[in-house]
């Protein structure tokens, strides 16, 4: 006598299981800080993931794309209450850039480590502390998978948020495809500023600052870029206007705007 098959019973029972994994992984989300609604839609925790490790790469050797991700990281950590470490190589952090992303130089403790293998030391022992707003290594070079995992685990542990910031010689730096153990990696390029009124489409440059952000990876997410408005004198970000609706800049325009957002963001840099 033919048996009943069990396949479909099978399948349901399945199904129900990870349906109840699922439920319980949405009631454990962790705490996250929040971007953009249409940027946080794209990320598993509804934002930038509190305790986990987020490597923040700047889109070149230009000082400010440089300058573009390390305000990015101010003003998400603006928004957090406590100290933050700042651990680097070498001491070069302007102090007033970061207050006007809204991270006040008062509560920023900073580490020069001088070497990378220090500033990881640095970053290590500073997520030990939960009392800290959140903790950041500049690093340049090679990160390994180790390093990664150590940190990843350490801001797990205490509930902190951890940025390392890499410096990369250029845009397809293949060190930057390295794995990682980091929740998110993304990459932060500066734009020209627009022009600050419709009507005067030959003075750019004197508009809040573009910048370009793109989610190379994420963990149980897509990656995706959007251009934004740099963060304000509370680490808000902006949305851009579609530039359907936007007069269209003369090439003069649009060429003394580059050079002028260069000049700008290295300023901001020194």
């Amino acid at each position: 006598m033919d048996q009943p098959n069990p396949q479909p019973q099978a399948l349901a029972a399945l199904r129900e299981r990870i349906a109840r994994i699922e439920r319980g992984s949405r009631s454990r989300r962790r705490a996250a800080l929040s971007l953009l609604p249409a940027i946080d839609a794209a990320l598993p925790e509804g934002g930038m993931a509190l305790g986990a490790l987020h490597e923040i790469v700047s889109a070149g050797p230009d000082i400010e794309h440089g300058a573009a991700a390390a305000l990015f990281i101010a003003g998400l950590l603006a928004r957090q209450r406590g100290p933050v470490l700042w651990a680097m190589q070498h001491a070069d952090l302007f102090a007033p850039g970061l207050a006007g992303a809204g991270l006040h130089p008062d509560r920023v403790i900073y580490a020069e480590a001088g070497k990378p293998a220090l500033v990881l030391q640095a970053m290590e022992e500073g997520l030990r502390h939960p009392g800290l707003a959140g903790v950041v290594g500049e690093l340049s070079g090679r990160l390994s998978l180790t390093d990664t995992r150590r940190l990843q685990l350490a801001a797990e542990g205490s509930g902190v948020v951890a940025f390392v910031l890499r410096r990369s010689r250029r845009h397809d730096d293949p060190v930057l495809a390295e794995p990682s153990a980091a929740t998110t990696r993304w990459r932060v390029a500066a734009l020209p500023s627009p022009p600050p009124l419709p009507h005067a489409p030959d003075t750019p440059g004197l508009g809040r600052q573009h910048w370009r952000l793109e989610l190379l990876r994420c963990r149980a997410g897509e990656p995706g870029s959007w251009i934004v408005e740099a963060c304000d004198a509370k680490g808000r970000l902006g949305l851009v206007a579609d530039p359907a609706h936007r007069p269209a800049a003369p090439a003069r325009s649009r060429a003394a705007g580059e050079h002028a957002a260069g000049h700008a963001a290295g300023d901001i840099a020194a």
